[in-house]
């Protein structure tokens, strides 16, 4: 009971070690990652090679998988590079596969050692992350070693004996076992080391352990596609189309199996090598015969897995990526990318509100109660999304544009709340009361509104780009607005003195809507404080002044 206990703790912590690497790497490299992946696929080759180099730094053929299936969900990336990129990382795993089991025992301690050195010291930088991916590599040597020798025991045992000497040779039997191994471990690294262990311990025969390799990667193409059943289709083909080309690569060998055998146990090999090295030749083969298909393979996928029409018309998130909350850097991209999407909502609240105080629409209609829908689910996403990463891990820069990206998000929040109850009290205003605004009166808060969405517009702008001049035209045309609202009340004002029918009766609602549109503006620009800081905007005083005085 206790070799066993001890195998399972191997395995636990082989898988550790490379949640570890995997995490270590994206936090450092991630966007790298993400631009090699995602950008230099114009052809299917430099898809494979990337796939290969991918995997050989984050140790895992899986998190190749969970990267490209995002990628695709997000629209970053076709399904027929990310087919070839998937074709790459098998054979990527396959390489690190053969790295790993080499004599690395003197390596395991020195890793561990320099990593938590720099982990701890330096936590929140680069370095200290690289410490992370050192102590996550030297786990992952270690748990190798103890895999071995806590599998010795097991195999002399003799129940143990007894079960795998049924199997004989069956390589759909042995390939189903495989595949059982590869994800009761979630790791086809860790069924094919135990696999090289058994073949050496003379309990298998060679047969039987290439069986087991096969099942070992439908194993983790099972785990993969399993794993993206919360994606959409696009996500979800990539996972299906490497699924399918595990299972016609076992196919494919059925026919040459018996000679290949023979001649595999011809060589001057030990039986963990022999095993090793068909792991990596039949990946090798496997994926070099197949490259030529992603094309025909991506169809395919694409019809067994159909987009389907979205039948709940309330927006859904497209870019807010859970596999990417590892990567801090990736992770704010993608809350930024879907906030400027609330963005885009606004502005489209703000134009029905221009229709509506023109009289080209009397009511609030159900586009516009849509689009209020939207903005709260889309909110409500990204809120959950940014509350989701670990913010102590974050660095300054990124922990910075977390509160950016948070703040943003509720000022649009709140702006399209007040839109919706502009929209309302225009509505009663000329529904119930039979009240309009004057000709005078309704051509300034056109104006004002047109400023507002020029600022609204401005303000994402600078969200997104960070630039200090863009931020401080945005404080200028803020003051500008300022000026202008204050000129609009006084002018309103002496219309009431001139005794102008419509001026009275419209006088309440006109003031209110430009005191919100007021506030409007302040949501739109606020954006350019968390650019500039407070201590740079004291500098744009002397030009305000300017232009607040020049304002007509």
């Amino acid at each position: 009971m206790l070799t066993l206990l001890n195998l399972l703790s191997a395995v636990t912590l082989l898988i550790w070690g490379t949640h570890i690497v995997r995490t270590g790497i994206l936090r450092v490299y991630g966007s790298n990652l993400r631009h090699v992946i995602a950008h230099n696929m114009s052809r299917r080759w430099l898809a494979f090679l990337a796939g290969i180099m991918v995997t050989a730094m984050v140790q895992s053929s899986n998190a190749t998988a969970m990267l490209v299936t995002s990628f695709v969900g997000q629209g970053l990336m076709a399904l027929t590079p990310a087919l070839a990129t998937m074709l790459g990382a098998d054979v990527g795993t396959a390489l690190m596969a053969r790295v790993l089991t080499l004599d690395l025992s003197w390596l395991s301690p020195l890793l561990i050692f320099l990593g938590v050195i720099f982990f701890l010291s330096r936590k929140q930088t680069r370095v200290g992350q690289m410490g992370r991916v050192s102590i996550g590599l030297g786990l992952i040597i270690l748990a190798l070693q103890l895999i071995v020798e806590a599998a010795a025991p097991i195999t002399q045992a003799q129940g143990v004996k007894v079960i795998f000497a049924s199997l004989t040779g069956d390589i759909l039997l042995d390939a189903l076992v495989g595949a059982l191994f590869a994800m009761v471990s979630y790791s086809s690294l860790a069924a094919v080391l135990l696999t090289a262990t058994l073949a050496g311990a003379s309990v298998i025969s060679l047969p039987v352990a290439i069986g087991l390799v096969i099942g070992a990667n439908i194993g983790s193409g099972i785990l993969a596609f399993l794993s993206t059943s919360m994606q959409n289709a696009a996500g979800r083909q990539v996972a299906l189309g490497s699924l399918l080309y595990k299972l016609i690569g076992l196919l494919l060998i059925i026919p040459v199996l018996d000679p290949l055998v023979h001649w595999i146990d011809s060589l001057n090999f030990s039986p963990q090598e022999m095993v090793i090295g068909f792991h990596l030749l039949y990946n090798t083969a496997r994926c070099l015969i197949l490259l030529p298909s992603v094309g025909p393979m991506a169809k395919l996928c694409a019809w067994l897995l159909p987009e389907r029409p979205d039948i709940n018309g309330t927006a859904k998130p497209r870019h807010l990526d859970p596999t990417a909350l590892v990567t801090p850097s990736l992770a704010l991209a993608n809350a930024a990318r879907e906030t400027l999407r609330i963005g885009d909502l606004v502005d489209s609240m703000l134009e029905a509100m221009l229709d509506v105080l023109r009289g080209k629409q009397t009511a609030v209609t159900q586009e516009m109660r849509r689009l209020t829908d939207d903005v709260e689910a889309l909110y409500s996403a990204i809120k959950l999304y940014l509350a989701q990463m670990p913010r102590e891990d974050l660095s300054e820069q990124d922990s910075r544009r977390w509160a950016e990206t948070i703040e943003l998000a509720i000022n649009l929040k709140l702006s399209s709340d007040v839109i919706e109850r502009m929209l309302r009290k225009v509505q009663q205003q000329k529904t119930s009361q039979r009240r309009s605004f004057s000709e005078v009166g309704l051509e300034e808060l056109a104006g004002l509104h047109s400023q507002l969405i020029a600022n609204l517009r401005l303000g994402l702008s600078v969200f997104l780009s960070a630039d200090p001049e863009s931020a401080r035209q945005l404080l200028r045309e803020k003051r500008r607005f300022r000026a202008q609202e204050r000129r609009l009340a006084h002018a309103h004002v002496s219309r009431l003195n001139r005794k102008i029918v419509q001026s009275i009766e419209t006088s309440s609602l006109h003031l209110e809507l430009i005191a919100d549109m007021r506030r409007l503006n302040s949501l739109f620009c606020s954006s350019a404080y968390a650019v500039l800081g407070t201590s740079d905007t004291g500098a744009l005083a002397v030009d305000d002044l300017t232009d607040i005085t020049h304002s007509p």
